[in-house]
Formats: C-alpha cells, sequence, structure tokens
C-alpha cells in the first residue's frame, strides 16, 4: 500500500485501487486549490496507475451533517473580476470532464450532502452508490448562475430532461431514495461501510480483466454518445482492434479456459487506445 498526494486530495494506492477519501477544507467545497488537485489526479490515472477510483468521504459537520462535497466554493471568487471568474469556471468544466474519461471504472460512495458541484461530480463516474444520509441539488440558479461543470449540459443524459430541469429550474433537494428512482445515482446501501465494501467487490471484478481492454471499452462508450449509428459502430471496431494490436485478444485465447475455470489471464500493461 502507498499513498499519494495530490495538492489537498489524498489517495491511498492498495493492489490496483486507488482509494480517494474527501476530506479538505471546511466542508470539502470544490474551489482553486481543488480543480488543480484533480487535474494532476487525473493526469496520474491518464497514466494507467490504477485500475479503479473509489471516491468517498467520512467528513461531518461541527452539528453532525455528514457531507460528501457541499459544492463549487463561491466565496472565494467574491473579489475575482468577470474574466476571471469565467477562465475558473471553463477549467472546472474541462477538468470535471477528464476525470470522466480517466481510464479507470470510477465509483462513487455518497454520504451526506452532495449539492452543486457536488451533484455534477455524479457525471464524472462510472457507478455511483448513495446512503440514506446522501442528499443532492443544484441551488446555482438561485445565486444567478446555471450549474457550470456539467450539470446544465450533461446532467439530462444521464437522468433525462424533465428531472434535470426540475433539479435545475427549482433547485429543490432529493434524498438518496430519490436520486436512485430518477437514475441520479445507481445503488443504495445501508452505510459507509457497506458501500466501500460493495466498491471493493466490483473493483476485484475489474482486475480480473484487461486494463487495456477494460479501458478502451469505457472510452468507446463514451465517445459513442450523440454520433450516428455509423460512427458508433466505427469507434467499437478501433476499440475491438486496439486490443487486437496490442496483444491483449491474443493473450485472452490462449488463456480461455483457465478463465472459464475462473482464473485470471496474464495481462500485458495498459495500452491507452487514442480515437
Amino acid at each position: 500500500m502507498s499513498e499519494r498526494v495530490f495538492g489537498t486530495l489524498k489517495v491511498r494506492l492498495e493492489d490496483e485501487i486507488a482509494w480517494l477519501d474527501l476530506d479538505h477544507g471546511k466542508a470539502n467545497e470544490m474551489g482553486k486549490t481543488e480543480i488543480g488537485a484533480f487535474e494532476a489526479l487525473s493526469s496520474w490515472l491518464e497514466g494507467g496507475n490504477a485500475r479503479v477510483l473509489v471516491t468517498s468521504s467520512r467528513r461531518v459537520s461541527g452539528r453532525g451533517t455528514p457531507i460528501f462535497i457541499s459544492g463549487a466554493n463561491v466565496t472565494e471568487r467574491t473579489t475575482w473580476d468577470t474574466q476571471s471568474i469565467k477562465r475558473h469556471v471553463r477549467w472546472q468544466r474541462a477538468i470535471l470532464a477528464r476525470l470522466r474519461r480517466a481510464p479507470v471504472f470510477h465509483v462513487a460512495v455518497i454520504h451526506g450532502i452532495a449539492l452543486g458541484w457536488g451533484t455534477e461530480f455524479m457525471l464524472a463516474c462510472d457507478w455511483r452508490i448513495a446512503t440514506p444520509g446522501a442528499r443532492f441539488g443544484l441551488p446555482e440558479t438561485s445565486l444567478g448562475i446555471v450549474p457550470g461543470a456539467g450539470g446544465a449540459s450533461e446532467l439530462a443524459t444521464l437522468i433525462g430532461l424533465p428531472q434535470a430541469l426540475r433539479l435545475g429550474m427549482t433547485g429543490e433537494q432529493v434524498d438518496a431514495e430519490e436520486a436512485h428512482r430518477i437514475g441520479l445515482v445507481d445503488e443504495r446501501v445501508a452505510d459507509v461501510d457497506a458501500g466501500l465494501a460493495r466498491a471493493a467487490a466490483l473493483a476485484e471484478m475489474v482486475k480480473r480483466r484487461s486494463p487495456t481492454a477494460v479501458a478502451a471499452f469505457k472510452a468507446a462508450a463514451l465517445a459513442a454518445g450523440g454520433r450516428s449509428e455509423e460512427e458508433r459502430r466505427r469507434l467499437e471496431a478501433e476499440a475491438y482492434e486496439h486490443c487486437v494490436d496490442t496483444g491483449e485478444a491474443a493473450i485472452g485465447r490462449a488463456s480461455f479456459a483457465d478463465v472459464v475455470a475462473g482464473g485470471q489471464a496474464p495481462w500485458g500493461p495498459f495500452q491507452a487506445w487514442r480515437h
């Protein structure tokens, strides 16, 4: 086991699983420092240094309220001019999109408040697990802005346009049960420990598979969104042929009997697919 520090973010790397426990600032808010940390983390993940990323938090406020991500650090912007604010929000939008494309299976275990940026963070994850204490919402329009890290542009692709309009236009907060019903989260568990145990079980499944093939599958699936059928099939073909060209397909064929019997193939090192 080793620890990597990316600014205010600390990652525990254990057997190819990167465990990120959010614990910074007053309330896990996301400001300039944290965006820079996520940029460094994304760069590290792109190098194939982990197979799975699990993001969670056990943070509790002084009043006993659990916190996942309280939102963006709006107070740090009070002295910024218009151009500085625009540059910052463009940057955070780009970094969250970059984290979304990282070649890992990203699982979030959400316990507590996940407002604004916290809700938008769901868009950067591959699987979302919520505890009964999770709470989601987009309060930005009450501050004269729109959600700027994907909430206005991408949330509807996850939960559908009517639900995205409800959250973004009314600011209504939803609990874990409602978030699960509308597709904002994928599973509900009893508590953080159960969520982390489920994340670990999913991680073990990912680790048995070719890192090159898993990353290529994610890249092709994400890139296919909004494209024509012809373009989608072209992307699939390129991803498949990348696995062939890197030798992973040959390893899989040679190890077929072992894999069927419950074993694991001797996969090669991660090789990114550049589409």
